[in-house]
């Protein structure tokens, strides 16, 4: 009897199986439909996109390479600014968002529902609005991203929280320790590790988001890119993007050696 329970239970969720299988594939060929993607066009706008990279972005402009050093070094700023501001900022609102740590559940919805605010808000959406009170230029970039950042590392930082060990705080608390004892001697040392690692990888994330920032008014490469597309220079516009991709291996080579020796 328990066998046939067994089998039972097995049957019916390879039929939820084929049931996500089957829908799945149905969404897919409606999407497909609706985007009019096709494999025919897939191959014919792979060669126009290699003829073009070929032909009219290559070679790079190494003569511009001396002028893009500064809004390079922008972009730099912008991105580990924004990782520290919006690193100290989380952490707070963490401690309030997080189910362990939270004063009240009503707290803690408020500042969830903040954390999604600021994070589900593409951030080029923050750079266009703030172009819109404070004009172009690297603070737009900066602001945006700290926005970002605190709303990303909110809701990280708060997730971190909720998965510390609660044995360690209750034997913090029956020691007589007040509420920022239990913070300081239980939370904080499970915390850390965490915070390290998680603002270490939105130095990663900033650093790839502020070339579309720069797309938007925001400064940085990203600025320069997007004027030298629009002058035709292709050759600056190569520079650019190699110069964009070896900041961006040289930040998660960087970021990677201090978390083997941190965390």
């Amino acid at each position: 009897m328990k066998q046939e329970h067994l089998l039972e239970v097995q049957r019916n969720k390879n039929l939820l199986l084929w049931g996500f299988v089957v829908v799945l594939v149905l969404l897919t060929i409606w999407s497909a439909f609706e985007t009019g993607f096709s494999i025919p066009s897939l191959f014919s706008g792979a060669t126009q996109a290699v003829s073009f990279i070929m032909y009219d972005l290559f070679p790079p402009d190494f003569s511009v390479l001396v002028s893009l050093i500064p809004p390079a070094l922008d972009t730099i700023y912008m991105s580990f600014v924004a990782m520290v501001i919006g690193a100290i900022i989380a952490t707070g609102l963490a401690f309030l968002a997080a189910a362990t740590t939270s004063p009240h559940p009503s707290v803690q919805i408020l500042m969830r529902g903040f954390s999604s605010l600021f994070r589900n808000i593409p951030v080029f959406i923050w750079a266009i609005v703030l172009t819109a009170s404070f004009g172009l230029g690297v603070l737009v970039g900066t602001l945006s991203l700290i926005i970002v950042s605190v709303g990303a590392l909110t809701r990280a930082f708060a997730e971190v929280l909720e998965e510390i060990d609660m044995g360690q705080l209750e034997a913090v608390k029956a020691t007589g320790a007040n509420y920022f004892q239990v913070l300081a001697q239980g939370v904080m040392p499970q915390f850390l590790p965490g915070f390290f690692g998680w603002t270490l990888y939105m130095l990663e994330i900033n650093v790839r988001a502020s070339t579309i920032i720069g797309m938007v008014g925001g400064g940085g490469l990203g600025f320069v890119i997007q004027s030298n597309i629009k002058l035709f220079q292709y050759g600056q516009v190569c520079m650019g993007v190699i110069l964009i991709l070896f900041i961006v291996l040289m930040t998660e080579w960087l970021t990677n050696q201090i978390r083997e020796r941190i965390i």
